[in-house]
């Protein structure tokens, strides 16, 4: 399921994703970990093929936040691994004003994971944030 802040819609999209996995799907000693390196490239990735060299448009942020996260969820669901991802987007022209974040998680560190990039250019952020649940 998918929804938008309404306040900040054009800013902020968060859609939660129930992976579609089995546990008969996974051998015995299959990597099923969250790898932060992994998760970041597909973070990376996704942002380049979704914003790349444009400049900040406020009429095309609801769109790139869409494209940005739902690349991700196709990415990590390739992936193929035993979680329940949830992705976040923001994206903020460059204008001198500042933004914080905070993130905060109860689950198990030993099989849950978080990754958090943050892309720059010369108009605007892009920060993308992904949890992992272990299912």
């Amino acid at each position: 399921s998918s929804g938008i802040n309404a306040e900040y819609g054009h800013y902020f999209k968060q859609i939660n994703l129930r992976s579609k996995i089995m546990d008969s799907d996974f051998a015995a000693g299959e990597d099923t970990a969250f790898v932060n390196d992994e998760i970041s490239n597909i973070i990376k990735e996704s942002i380049e093929a979704t914003i790349g060299g444009n400049a900040y448009q406020h009429n095309k942020v609801n769109q790139w936040t869409s494209n940005v996260v739902e690349q991700c969820l196709n990415q990590l669901t390739k992936l193929n691994k035993p979680f329940k991802y949830i992705v976040n987007c923001v994206i903020m022209q460059k204008n001198g004003a500042g933004l914080h974040m905070a993130n905060s998680c109860f689950w198990d560190n030993s099989t849950d994971g978080s990754c958090t990039v943050r892309w720059e250019n010369k108009t605007m952020y892009c920060i993308v944030s992904i949890f992992g649940l272990a299912i």
